[in-house]
């Protein structure tokens, strides 16, 4: 079925919007990303930190008339909106849950040309259109989000998974925080500043001591890989082991069942990734190999952003 258009509903994910005057000022001292490249037809991956740099929430972000939509894992909407509340007291900012407010769609490059053949969207990733109930943003491997109204028409295209759409967002080497992995990555273990998803010159905001010594200084030593193994897919979080160390030498991040069985991303100790012998699970569990990949690491790229 993924090898024809399709669509599927992205329930996995909530929005958060902030919203008024000051919206911009506030969320630029609170996320890792740069608010000033966004525009109306770019949109942004990001992610919030705390003071010691590790990510609470990761997300998409999409600038609005009046402020911005963040799209993130489904239970990390409240404890954000409740933290985020406690920043903006003093700001001239609103802060909701819209989750409901919003149909989000993943389709195909084709499923979507065949819905809104009307609609110029950009070929680069993350170009943002407008489209009949709302607007759609093209993705890093060509696949595109459509962000309809809660009363918009859905497509009129083959309805797929979740699976087919987190697959391909594996493959795609894009990492996400959920709920089971808050606060454990630093957002170059996700390999966040590889997607434009940091900015190193915007200047302060929470965590950004931390983030920007992990770049310059080049002391990461674990970072994001893709994996496959023959067995179901592990749950998000679950520990990753290597002979190279006693202990676990990482956690998967996200994962989805494959044709020969599943394909995951995971945060890895570098010398394990380098010995190569890597479980999951425990020390005996099933073993993965190593995948590639589509991007590489980029640090000179990276830090001029």
């Amino acid at each position: 079925m993924a090898d024809s258009p399709y669509f599927c509903r992205l329930t996995h994910e909530g929005v958060l919007a902030i919203r008024g005057v000051d919206a911009t000022k506030f969320l630029q001292g609170q996320l890792t990303c740069n608010l000033n490249y966004l525009s109306d037809d770019q949109a942004g991956l990001g992610g919030r930190c705390t003071p010691k740099g590790r990510l609470v929430s990761s997300f998409r972000i999409v600038r609005q008339p009046d402020g911005y939509l963040l799209a993130m894992a489904q239970e990390l909407i409240e404890p954000q909106l409740t933290d985020l509340k406690k920043y903006a007291v003093f700001s001239k900012s609103v802060l909701a849950d819209e989750s409901a407010q919003w149909q989000r769609l993943g389709l195909d490059a084709t499923g979507f040309a065949a819905t809104w053949p009307e609609a110029v969207l950009g070929a680069t990733a993350n170009s943002v259109a407008p489209v009949t109930g709302g607007f759609a943003i093209r993705l890093e491997d060509g696949r595109v989000e459509a962000w309809l109204g809660a009363n918009a028409t859905l497509p009129t295209l083959p309805e797929v998974g979740l699976d087919v759409w987190l697959l391909a967002q594996v493959r795609a080497g894009v990492g996400q925080v959920f709920g089971a992995t808050r606060e454990l990555f630093v957002p170059q273990m996700i390999n966040l500043q590889a997607l434009d998803g940091v900015s190193f010159r915007k200047g302060c905001y929470t965590g950004q001591e931390i983030v920007a010594r992990m770049q310059y200084l080049g002391k990461l030593k674990r970072r994001l890989y893709r994996l496959a193994s023959s067995d179901a897919p592990p749950v998000v979080g679950t520990e990753l082991f290597s002979p190279v160390h006693g202990s676990s030498v990482g956690e998967v991040v996200l994962a989805a069942p494959a044709a020969d069985g599943c394909e995951f991303l995971a945060v890895l100790q570098a010398d394990a990734v380098e010995d190569g012998r890597i479980t999951v699970g425990s020390s005996d569990g099933p073993n993965c190999r190593l995948l590639d990949l589509p991007y590489s690491l980029d640090s000179d790229r990276e830090i001029k952003r």
